[in-house]
C-alpha cells in the first residue's frame, strides 16, 4: 500500500465520543468483527482536549486478507484523513457537528450515523441566554453533507435497555450494511467480549431497528397519528381543573399549552391561588388585545409570550425554591438513574452552598430584610457566617432537614421581601407592556421578551436586572424611531452577548434617532 493512493477494498471508520460512552469498547468490536471474518484490522485513537471541548476520535481500518499478496500486510493509515472516511459513527450531535467541520463526512462516500440527542457543552451552559445550537441546523446540515445520513436517539435507546450508547451504535451500523458482514457476525462479537452481553444485545438490536426504520420508514396515515388539541382543563392536574374550566373560553386554543404549563408550574412553585394570580394577568392582556386592532399573528404571538415570560418571572429563583428542588424526590431518583446506581450501592449528594446575605434579607419578612440590610451591626453579625460557602450533604439526615426546613418557608414566601420586590418589577413591566398595545404593539412584545435577561439569583440576577433596566430606560427614545422593536431586540440580544455589558454599551451608544 502506498502514500498517493488507497487499495481497493479497504474500508474506513470514525468514531466520534466523549468519555464513559464504550468508545473504545466499540472500536475493539469493530476490530475483533474484522479479524474473525477474514480482514486485516487495525484501530487508533486520538483524545479530544476534554470530555465537553472534543471526542476521542477513534480511527478504524480494515482490509480483506484474501485481496493482500501472499506473505504480506497492508500498512495502514493512523488517522482518519478528510473525505475518506468511508463510515463515520457520532454518540451525540455536537459531536456529529464536530465531525462535519474536521471534514470527515463526504457526501459521495460516507456513511454518518449520530445520536440525536444532546449533552450541552460548556459555552452553551454558560451563556447568558440560549446558547443552545440549533439542532435543526445540524440535523439539516449532516444530512446534506452525507451520502447517507441515519439519525435517531440512541442514548434513549441504551438507556431504555440499560446498556451504553456504543452497542446501540453498533446496532445501527450493522443495520446499514456497509461493512460485509451478517448481523449474526455482529452478535458473535459482542458474545466473545463476556461483558455485559445480555443488555449489550439488547441494545444492540434496538439500535438495528432503529436504523432500519430511518432506512425503511413505514407509511402511516397522517390522520392517525395527528393529535388532537385537547382543551385547557385536560392539560393540567386535577387541582387546577376549575380554575382552566374558567378560563377555557377566554383565550385562543393556541395558547392553551403554554398557558397550562404555566398554572403548572406556578401552582407546583407556590399554590394554586398563586397560579390564580397568574391567570388575572393573563386575563387582562386578553383583554387589551381585544379592545386593540391587531393582526391575529402579532396578537398569537404576544399572548403565548406573555403567558411564557409571566411564568418564568412569577417563579423567580430564591432560596426556598433552590432547597425545594434539591430535596425532591424526583432529584435523589434522577441522580441515581444518572450515575446507573444497583441495588447494592449507596450515594453520597454534596452540595456547595454559598447564600449571600442579601439572599437570606430577601427570605426574610419584608420588613426585618429591610431592617437587616440597612443595619450595620447586623449586617457584620449575619455577614461573618456568610464569607464562605458550605457543602451541604443532602443525601444525610442532618443536611436534608436543613434544605426541608429552608424550603418550607415557602408557606411564607409572599411576605417576604424578594416576593414584594419581585412583583413591584413585574407589575411595572405588565402594565408597560398594556401601555403600549394600542400603538406600539410590536415594541409591547419586545418589552415582554425583554423578561428574559431576569433570571438566576446572586450575582447573575443583579446583573440581568441592571440590564433590564437600561433597556426599559430606553423605551422612551425608541418610541421616537420607526423601527423601534428591532432596536429593543438588538438591544437585548446585546446585553445577553457577554457579562461585562460592553456588547450593551456599544449597542447603546449607536441609538440615535435616523
Amino acid at each position: 500500500m502506498n502514500d498517493t493512493k488507497r487499495p481497493q477494498g479497504i474500508i474506513s471508520l470514525a468514531i466520534l465520543a466523549m468519555g464513559g460512552e464504550g468508545g473504545g469498547v466499540l472500536a475493539d468490536w469493530l476490530v475483533d468483527l474484522a479479524e474473525h471474518n477474514g480482514h486485516w484490522a487495525q484501530t487508533t485513537s486520538v483524545p479530544g482536549v476534554a470530555q465537553r471541548t472534543g471526542a476521542t476520535i477513534y480511527y478504524i481500518e480494515m482490509y480483506p486478507q484474501s485481496a493482500s499478496p501472499s506473505g504480506q500486510m497492508p500498512v495502514m493509515a493512523l488517522s482518519p484523513f478528510p473525505g475518506e472516511v468511508d463510515i463515520v459513527l457520532a454518540s451525540e450531535l455536537m459531536e456529529a457537528g464536530r465531525a462535519l467541520q474536521r471534514g470527515l463526512v463526504d457526501p459521495h462516500k460516507t456513511t454518518f450515523i449520530a445520536s440525536s440527542h444532546r449533552v450541552y457543552s460548556m459555552t452553551e451552559r454558560t451563556a447568558m441566554g440560549d446558547g443552545r445550537v440549533d439542532e435543526a441546523k445540524l440535523l439539516a446540515g449532516a444530512q446534506a453533507a452525507a451520502k447517507l445520513f441515519i439519525s435517531a436517539d440512541f442514548a434513549q435507546l441504551a438507556e431504555q435497555t440499560g446498556s451504553l450508547i456504543a452497542p446501540a451504535l453498533y446496532g445501527a451500523l450493522a443495520a446499514c450494511e456497509r461493512l460485509p458482514f451478517s448481523r449474526a457476525q455482529f452478535e458473535a462479537t459482542i458474545e466473545r467480549s463476556g461483558v455485559g452481553v445480555k443488555t449489550s444485545l439488547k441494545a444492540f438490536a434496538a439500535g438495528f431497528d432503529a436504523a432500519k426504520q430511518v432506512l425503511h420508514p413505514q407509511t402511516t396515515n397522517v390522520a392517525d397519528v395527528t393529535p388532537l388539541a385537547l382543551p385547557l382543563h385536560r392539560q393540567v392536574g386535577p387541582k387546577l381543573q376549575a380554575l382552566a374550566n374558567s378560563l377555557e373560553g377566554t383565550f385562543a386554543p393556541s395558547a392553551h399549552p403554554v398557558i397550562a404549563s404555566g398554572l403548572t408550574r406556578l401552582a407546583d412553585y407556590q399554590s394554586v391561588g398563586y397560579a390564580t394570580l397568574y391567570a388575572g394577568y393573563l386575563q387582562d392582556l386578553a383583554q387589551a388585545l381585544a379592545s386593540a386592532t391587531l393582526a391575529p399573528a402579532l396578537a398569537e404571538d404576544l399572548l403565548r409570550e406573555g403567558a411564557r415570560h409571566l411564568a418564568l418571572w412569577m417563579s423567580y429563583e430564591d432560596t426556598v425554591r433552590v432547597a425545594d428542588l434539591k430535596t425532591r424526590r424526583s432529584r435523589f431518583a434522577r441522580v441515581s438513574q444518572e450515575v446507573n446506581q444497583s441495588d447494592k450501592q449507596l450515594i453520597d449528594i454534596h452540595e456547595f452552598m454559598h447564600p449571600r446575605l442579601e439572599e437570606i434579607a430577601d427570605t426574610l419578612p419584608a420588613g426585618l430584610g429591610r431592617w437587616l440590610l440597612a443595619s450595620k451591626t447586623a449586617r457584620a453579625v449575619v455577614g461573618r457566617f456568610t464569607q464562605k460557602g458550605r457543602v451541604v450533604k443532602t443525601s444525610s439526615l442532618r443536611g436534608f432537614l436543613l434544605l426541608y426546613g429552608v424550603a418550607s418557608l415557602r408557606r411564607i414566601r409572599p411576605l417576604s421581601l424578594r416576593y414584594e420586590t419581585e412583583h413591584q418589577r413585574i407589575n411595572a413591566w405588565w402594565a408597560q407592556t398594556l401601555a403600549l398595545l394600542p400603538q406600539h404593539a410590536d415594541l409591547a412584545l419586545e418589552v415582554l421578551r425583554a423578561q428574559q435577561l431576569v433570571k438566576g439569583y446572586g450575582d447573575t440576577h443583579a446583573r440581568g436586572w441592571r440590564h433590564f433596566e437600561i433597556l426599559m430606560a430606553a423605551l422612551p427614545r425608541l418610541q421616537q424611531l420607526p423601527d423601534a422593536a428591532n432596536r429593543l431586540s438588538a438591544l437585548r440580544k446585546a446585553a445577553l452577548a457577554d457579562d461585562s455589558g460592553q456588547a450593551l454599551e456599544h449597542a447603546l451608544s449607536q441609538l440615535a434617532p435616523a
